[in-house]
């Protein structure tokens, strides 16, 4: 009997974590790692476990999200493991949650980056996802990219979705960075990506 629980609830978190990959498309596309859906199947276990009302056997990601500790426990969640947001990323940002705003300020790519090997330019793009996951409704909003060339010129971009998307469930605010190399006018994305972000930066 508990081998079943165990099994449905498994099961369970394991599709969680594909609804989610399926939700932000192309984002993790282009940032992630060869681990990646095991960690998200590790992380929807612990938020599934936080989940205090349904019977075992039964418990459910979308009821362990509506705690602080459940949006606590996705919050900080990096797509790519081999780029974690806060070792690759070191300026300051301000976030607002009402419009989905990543303000940088005073960004200087060539000290403030950790960067890949090759690199001379890096997109940076915030995104807001709101998904469900018990109807596995979601939609994802974005920002205009924002390239810039790493160097040592300060700029500060605002990175402002088109707009929020609200529903049941819980919104996700990412950021994602993806770095390139510029070869006679054109940018090349690194045959290595091993080093693009994504990131969850909050979680509501």
């Amino acid at each position: 009997m508990r081998t079943r629980e165990n099994n449905s609830e498994f099961g369970h978190s394991g599709s969680s974590g594909k609804v989610l990959r399926l939700a932000l498309g192309s984002l993790v596309f282009k940032a992630k790692d060869s681990q990646l859906s095991s960690r998200l199947l590790g992380m929807m276990s612990r938020v599934k476990n936080l989940d205090t009302v349904s019977a075992r056997g039964k418990r459910k990601v979308s009821i362990g999200l509506t705690s602080t500790e459940g949006k606590l426990a996705l919050k900080g969640f990096d797509f790519n493991g081999n780029a974690p947001f806060k070792s690759v990323f070191y300026a300051s940002y301000d976030l607002d949650t009402t419009t989905g705003s990543v303000s940088i300020v005073d960004f200087v790519p060539a000290e403030q980056l950790q960067l890949p090997q090759g690199a001379t330019h890096v997109s940076l793009q915030s995104a807001v996802l709101a998904i469900d996951f018990e109807t596995e409704v979601s939609e994802l909003r974005y920002s205009p990219v924002v390239n810039v060339p790493i160097n040592l010129t300060a700029s500060s971009p605002t990175l402002t979705p088109t707009s929020v998307p609200t529903g049941t469930g819980v919104q996700l605010f990412l950021i994602s960075l993806t770095f390139y190399q510029e070869i006679n006018g054109v940018q090349y994305s690194l045959k290595n990506e091993s080093f693009n972000v994504l990131h969850v930066l909050e979680v509501l």
